[in-house]
């Protein structure tokens, strides 16, 4: 399937991803993965810092990672994992798994950066079991106006700056536009408090499809 190498942005990730969970977001990764069994496939996995907060009842996870640098920090932590963890390479809409073999399918962080998000929802949906569900924890537009308006003149050059990420997504729209059902959503402010942050807004919860 090929690497998909972005050195510049993997460095900065692995840097603002230690402080993030030094401030609460390891919480949040809790919260996302509490529950969880059997088959996960874990998509955009970076570094692995989804991985030490795996449950248990998790049988065995399929990472998925295309930026090198990442990947090698990913197999890395996966040695210490709770839980069997296999870090593959591969896209958000050309998953190295099979159709219905996924009891759940989990994403932090992606979403804002596929180039398709339909297209991602999609063969989430392929990947998933009947009744299944897709875990997410992602930044997106926020529906106060001016940050809002303040998120969409910043996507002018922060998608150009990280990686591809767009901070104006409406991702719970596209969610219910891929024919997925909200069982569970919290919105929230990461960090506390941040005020002029265009990543600050996130959504924290489940979907399955319909």
């Amino acid at each position: 399937m090929g690497l998909v190498e972005n050195p510049f942005f993997a460095r900065l990730f692995i840097r603002i991803g230690a402080r993030n969970e030094a401030r609460g977001q390891a919480e949040l990764r809790k919260e996302l993965l509490a529950g969880l069994t059997g088959h996960v496939v874990e998509v955009g996995a970076g570094t692995g810092l989804n991985f030490p907060h795996y449950p248990p009842t998790v049988e065995r996870v399929t990472a998925v990672e295309p930026e090198p640098t990442l990947q090698e920090k990913a197999v890395e932590a996966a040695r210490g994992a709770p839980v069997p963890i296999d870090v593959v390479d591969g896209l958000a809409d050309a998953l190295p798994v099979g159709t219905g073999s996924a009891d759940a399918v989990v994403v932090s962080g992606v979403l804002c950066s596929v180039a398709d998000p339909a297209a991602a929802l999609t063969e989430f949906r392929r990947v998933l079991r009947p009744g299944r569900e897709l875990r997410f924890f992602e930044h997106v537009r926020s529906g106060d106006a001016v940050r809002g308006r303040w998120q969409d003149v910043a996507n002018l050059v922060w998608p150009h700056l990280m990686g591809g990420c767009h901070p104006n997504r409406d991702t719970v729209s596209a969610l219910r536009r891929a024919g997925f059902d909200l069982v569970r959503l919290r919105e929230l402010i990461f960090p506390p408090g941040a005020k002029v942050s265009v990543v600050a807004t996130r959504v924290l919860g489940v979907a399955r499809p319909r």
